[in-house]
């Protein structure tokens, strides 16, 4: 999977959040000043090429949709960065953003929470 570049992932993020967008959708949701139409249509024309991007056509319209999901692009990110940060180990990204975020107790416990019921899911699993 490509890279995304700042306006690409800017351009991404929208269409992820209306899931179908025209180019004049996508340029709506840009806030003033807004770039040029042109410019979000060459971003949009990239990403297609790129693959992150499909569409149908209207007439002479495209409808644009994700080719990835957000949640799949986040995850093979993050798996990038723990990898090249972290010598690929999940605990040592958590301790590191445990220990140098201001969380404060009760965002600790949600976290905490959070990994007792992974943990208990897969014990389960494992059963």
């Amino acid at each position: 999977m490509n890279e995304l570049t700042k306006a690409e992932e800017q351009v991404m993020q929208y269409v992820w959040k209306l899931e179908k967008a025209f180019l004049k959708d996508i340029v709506e949701q840009f806030p003033e000043p807004r770039p040029a139409y042109t410019t979000i249509s060459t971003v949009v024309r990239v990403l297609v090429k790129k693959d992150f991007l499909k569409f149908t056509t209207y007439g002479k319209i495209r409808q644009y949709y994700a080719a990835i999901s957000k949640d799949n692009y986040f995850k093979k990110h993050m798996k990038e960065v723990i990898g090249n940060f972290f010598s690929g180990s999940p605990s040592k990204f958590a301790l590191f953003f445990a220990n140098n975020e201001d969380l404060d107790l009760t965002e600790l416990e949600e976290m905490k929470t959070m990994l007792e019921d992974k943990i208990e899911k897969l014990k389960a699993k494992d059963e």
